[in-house]
C-alpha cells in the first residue's frame, strides 16, 4: 500500500507538471492568435486571457509552475498594500482565507463610505462587535427561511418571468436581476423606490467595494450617490415602518421585534447599515452566479441536457450539481483578496512555502483552487458527483458568504424554469454570448427556446 501511495503521489505531481507546460503551451498559442484583429494586441489578449476560459489557463500554468507568486508590484489601488502575492493551490487558497490574524479583510473602509461611517461585518476582523452583529442577523434572515420562504417565492416569480417570455429571454434583464430585487421587498421588506432603483443602487455598491482595485474617482462618486440614495430610502422605510407597523413577516419586521426586545446592536442606524449589507450581497451576485452558469452549461450541450432533465424531473438535489458545477468553471469572484498584518509564511513545511511580506494584498485564487489536481479527481472534466467541500465558491472560513446558504437554493431554483424550456439556445451572433455593456457584471445574453 505504501508502495502503491508513493507512486500515485509521484505520478500526480508529473500530471501537475505536464499540466503547467500545457498551460503555456495553450497561453503561447492564445498569443499567437492575437497578433491580429480588431483593437491592439494589447486589447486582444487581455481579452482572452480575462475571459473565463484564458484566466483558468493563466491559473493553471501558475499553480503547477509558481503555486505561491509573490511580487513587489501594487495590482490594487483602492486599498493601501505593498505587493500583491498570487496563492493558487486548494488548501493554500483556504489557509490564506482561514487565517484571519495573519490575513485580513481590507472592505472595512470603503464599506463605511457606503454606510456613512459605521462598517458592517462584512469588513470587519474577528471580534465582539463582528459576533453581535452576525449573530442578530442570523436572527433575522433564518436558515429555515430558505425552504420555507425564499424557495417558492424565486420559484413562483422566475416560472411567471420564463412563462410571460415569447419564447426569447434577455436573461439578466428578463428574469436573474428581476427575481432577486423583487425577494429584498417581499423577504425584506425593502422593496426600494422602484425596482430599477434598487438593481441600480445594489450593482453599483457590490462594484465598488468588491471590483473597482483601481479606485477610479469617477466611480467612486457614482457609488457614493448611489449609496446616498438607498441610505436615505432606508431611513424612510424603517421610519415608516416604525409609525405604521405592518402585518407581516419579514428581515425588517424580525429587525424592528428585536429593536422593541433592547437588542445591542439593532438601533435605526444598525439595521439600515444590516440591511445594506445584505441588499448588496444580494441581487448582483444572484444574477452573476445564475447567467455565469447557464453560461458555461450552454458550451456544454451534454451538461445542458442533464441539467434540463434534472429540472423536468423536479430533481433539485441533482439540479444544483450541474449548475455549481457550471459554476465551478467561471465563479463570480475568481479570486478573493486579504492584506498581510504581519511577515508570515502560508504552505509552511512544503516545498511551495514562501514567506509573505506585511501589507501584502493576497489574492487567494479560488478558481484556481477548484482546479487543483491534488484536491479534485479530473479537475478539467465536467463532473456532478463532486462533494461540496471541493467547492469555494462563496468564500471561505469567517468571510464566508452571508447568504451562501440562500444562494445554494435560490439559484438552481431561479434557473430551472427556464432549463426546463424545449430547445433552449443561444440567440444568434453575439446576442446569444454575455454581454457585460462595459461593466464586470452580465448585463445581456439573449436566449431563445421553443413554446410547446
Amino acid at each position: 500500500m505504501v508502495i502503491i501511495n508513493l507512486l500515485t503521489a509521484i505520478a500526480t505531481r508529473v500530471l501537475i507538471l505536464v499540466d503547467g507546460l500545457v498551460a503555456l503551451a495553450r497561453l503561447a498559442a492564445v498569443a499567437f492568435s492575437c497578433r491580429s484583429g480588431e483593437g491592439s494586441f494589447k486589447q486582444r489578449i487581455t481579452a482572452r486571457l480575462t475571459a473565463p476560459d484564458g484566466l483558468r489557463l493563466v491559473l493553471g500554468a501558475v499553480r503547477s509552475l509558481l503555486p505561491n507568486l509573490v511580487v513587489s508590484r501594487k495590482f490594487a489601488t483602492a486599498y493601501d498594500n505593498g505587493g500583491s502575492a498570487l496563492v493558487t493551490r486548494f488548501t493554500d487558497v483556504q489557509e490564506v482565507l482561514n487565517r484571519d490574524d495573519d490575513f485580513e479583510v481590507v472592505y472595512g473602509s470603503r464599506m463605511a463610505t457606503i454606510t456613512g461611517g459605521p462598517n458592517f461585518f462584512l469588513g470587519m476582523a474577528d471580534s465582539p462587535t463582528y459576533t453581535r452583529d452576525v449573530s442578530n442577523m442570523r436572527l433575522a434572515v433564518r436558515r429555515s427561511d430558505v425552504p420555507g420562504m425564499v424557495a417558492p417565492f424565486v420559484s413562483t416569480e422566475a416560472a411567471a418571468l420564463v412563462a410571460a417570455a415569447p419564447g426569447r429571454i434577455d436573461v439578466p434583464q428578463d428574469l436573474t436581476l428581476k427575481v432577486p430585487a423583487r425577494l429584498l421587498g417581499a423577504y425584506f421588506g425593502t422593496p426600494g423606490s422602484s425596482e430599477q432603483a434598487m438593481i441600480d443602487w445594489t450593482t453599483t455598491m457590490f462594484w465598488y467595494l468588491f471590483i473597482d482595485l483601481n479606485a477610479d474617482p469617477a466611480f467612486d462618486a457614482r457609488a457614493a450617490i448611489a449609496a446616498e440614495g438607498c441610505r436615505a430610502y432606508l431611513d424612510q422605510t424603517i421610519a415608516a415602518r416604525k409609525a405604521a407597523p405592518l402585518d407581516q413577516d419579514d428581515v425588517l419586521q424580525r429587525c424592528l421585534a428585536m429593536q422593541a426586545a433592547g437588542l445591542p446592536g439593532m438601533d435605526d442606524l444598525g439595521i439600515r447599515n444590516y440591511l445594506i449589507g445584505l441588499m448588496i450581497g444580494l441581487v448582483p451576485t444572484t444574477s452573476r452566479a445564475s447567467v455565469q452558469a447557464l453560461d458555461q452549461l450552454l458550451d456544454r450541450p451534454d451538461a445542458l441536457a442533464g441539467a434540463q432533465r434534472a429540472a423536468l424531473a423536479d430533481d433539485d438535489d441533482l439540479l444544483g450539481r450541474y449548475v455549481f458545477e457550471a459554476l465551478r468553471f467561471n465563479p463570480v469572484n475568481p479570486v478573493i483578496y486579504r492584506r498581510a498584518v504581519r511577515d508570515t509564511v502560508i504552505a509552511r513545511n512544503t516545498l511551495r512555502a514562501r514567506t509573505i511580506p506585511r501589507a501584502t494584498m493576497v489574492y487567494a485564487a479560488n478558481l484556481s483552487a477548484m482546479f487543483d489536481r491534488l484536491q479534485l479527481p479530473e479537475p478539467d472534466s465536467f463532473r456532478v458527483d463532486r462533494p461540496w467541500e471541493d467547492y469555494i465558491l462563496w468564500g471561505y472560513g469567517l468571510h464566508t458568504c452571508f447568504g451562501a446558504h440562500i444562494n445554494r437554493i435560490a439559484i438552481p431554483a431561479l434557473l430551472k424554469p427556464l432549463l426546463k424550456q424545449r430547445g433552449l439556445r443561444r440567440a444568434d451572433g453575439l446576442a446569444g454570448r454575455i454581454d457585460t455593456a462595459g461593466t464586470p457584471f452580465p448585463v445581456h445574453l439573449m436566449l431563445e427556446f421553443d413554446r410547446a
